[in-house]
């Protein structure tokens, strides 16, 4: 189970329609949390520590776009406070 972070192009983001999606914030804080579903997010601030249960470390921040893969259990640590866009599927 991989978590995928890129940057995507202003079609791309236009395609997606990524800015009508939700947003949600949050401050400086660590907890632990698991995908029922696929979210795809992209960072409109902030910067994001995401430890997988496997151990490995994925670190993401303003500008990029991630998607987490459906069952992902892993350990959140937000660095700095966090704005995103983000949905589920």
């Amino acid at each position: 189970m991989e978590i995928l972070v890129r940057t995507l192009s202003p079609d791309e983001l236009d395609a997606y329609k990524v800015y009508t999606w939700p947003i949600w914030n949050k401050e400086v804080s660590e907890f632990d949390w698991y995908y029922e579903n696929t979210e795809d997010c992209l960072l409109l601030k902030g910067r994001v520590e995401v430890r997988t249960s496997n151990g490995k470390v994925i670190c993401f921040g303003a500008g990029q776009y991630v998607t987490f893969p459906q069952g992902l259990s892993c350990r959140w640590k937000i660095l700095e406070p966090v704005s995103k866009h983000y949905r589920f599927r």
